[in-house]
């Protein structure tokens, strides 16, 4: 008998996270690695929300509540998608989870079965593909492509639902592109959608980046066309830069379905600490908050601008301008074979082909011989991710650092002879 369940091998990571070890190791050598791997803003928790925090947990609120979400959350947060989106949920609907994460693999759980099908953006936050083989459901990757902002089109959606589609995710703003929809796009989505799948199909619509858009954009929602059959998620940690804080939340089509994830929560995590609920709460409703968020954001813009330039001018890069989030996905293919990228992937045993691709090569020589952390496209969906050749590289960091990086990804797409000689060393190439 094996000690692990065959399920154990089913499932992925998080390259974010998992590449940690890889810049702890690099850091040993006394290098300062520029960190534009990590999806978390460079900002302090704003003042008002930490003093909120500390203030209940001096009132003792520090003990059991309820396993749903306590009332004064989710009644903030209610009142709030009501006003943004023009619904009229109820407390009842809201779902109050360790971080906007753990909905993504409770809700694959929940409403699907094995075989049952899930559509998802790709590239796209990785745990949606990976908790989707995990379950055994199937998964179908909906493929952005850059010549449309690296959005879809509702015809490409439509070809990919059948009889057998459960979950269709959306990620708007997006992570790793920045891709924001249009109210167009997601009128011929639900069209869609409405027309051609399931009756009881659900659409799990990651909003965590609803507050993170520029030039103007302001954010729409799938749940104003869908309210009887999309899931809205989001959370504390890019909007108010609390990751840390593990708040997020989910409102439910019905009070009967977040009653059954009231019964999830629980089973795995029994409550979420309610002096942070309290915080967060605060932080929803304060009109401090709107300042903070418009400083981050104006920041990130500016960073956006600076990098996207700066990546224009590198040979063998091309780099579309993110309308949201705090990312930049640039296209590496010409820097790929500058360097001889897509040459020496032919020339790596069978074994190791299929644990890398040319662009973590790249990510990987990247880190060790230049101390700069970025992200592969295979961190973000690996199905039908051959030949695309791109990276994340996240803006949540310095401007100072940021222009660094841009000077160290200028060296490294001129230095053939550094990355053959990495590539022939044959240590760390995924």
């Amino acid at each position: 008998m094996p000690l692990f369940a065959d399920r154990t091998e089913l499932i992925g990571t998080e390259n974010a996270f998992k590449i940690g070890p890889c810049i702890r190791e690099v850091e040993a050598t006394g290098q300062r690695v520029l960190k534009c791997n990590l999806g978390e803003p460079d900002f302090p928790l704003p003042m008002h929300i930490r003093e909120e925090i500390k203030r209940q947990i001096d009132n003792d609120l520090t003990h059991y509540c309820d396993p749903q979400g306590i009332v004064p959350l989710r009644e903030a947060v209610a009142s709030h998608i009501n006003a943004t989106r023009g619904l009229d949920v109820s407390p009842d609907q809201v779902v109050i989870f360790p971080g906007a994460k753990p909905p993504i693999g409770l809700c694959q759980q929940t409403y699907c079965n094995p075989g049952d099908e899930v559509i998802y953006p790709s590239p796209g936050f990785p745990i949606y593909e990976s908790f989707t083989t995990y379950i055994k459901a199937k998964p179908i990757p909906l493929h952005l492509e850059e010549e449309l902002g690296f959005s879809f089109r509702a015809e490409d959606l439509k070809k990919l639902i059948n009889r057998r589609t459960k979950l269709i995710f959306l990620n708007f703003p997006s992570n790793p592109t920045g891709g924001v929809a249009s109210a167009r796009l997601l009128g011929e989505i639900a069209e869609v959608i409405e027309a051609c799948a399931p009756p009881n199909v659900r659409v799990y619509s990651d909003e965590v980046y609803e507050h993170i858009l520029f030039d103007g954009h302001r954010h729409q929602s799938i749940a104003t066309l869908l309210p009887q059959k999309t899931i809205i998620v989001s959370g504390v940690s890019k909007s108010y830069s609390w990751t840390g804080g593990r708040i997020g939340w989910a409102i439910f089509p019905t009070v009967e379905e977040a009653s059954i994830f009231k019964n999830l929560n629980i089973n795995y995590f029994s409550c979420i600490p309610a002096y942070n609920q309290m915080g967060a709460k605060v932080a929803i409703e304060s009109p401090e908050s709107v300042v903070s968020i418009r400083q981050m954001v104006t920041a990130f813009e500016e960073r956006r601008d600076v990098v996207v330039k700066a990546l224009g001018g590198i040979p063998g890069i091309r780099c579309q301008q993110p309308k949201g989030a705090f990312y930049v996905f640039p296209q590496i293919g010409g820097m790929c074979e500058n360097l001889g990228a897509i040459e020496a992937m032919t020339s790596l045993p069978e074994t190791v082909r299929r644990k890398t691709s040319p662009s973590t090569l790249v990510q990987m020589f990247l880190l060790y011989r230049y101390a700069l952390a970025t992200m592969d496209r295979k961190s973000f969906g690996r199905i039908g991710a051959d030949n695309k050749h791109y990276l994340r590289i996240s803006i949540a960091t310095s401007m100072d650092d940021l222009r660094l990086a841009m000077e160290r990804l200028r060296e490294v797409a001129g230095d053939r002879q550094g990355f053959a000689q990495f590539v022939r060393e044959g240590n760390h190439l995924w």
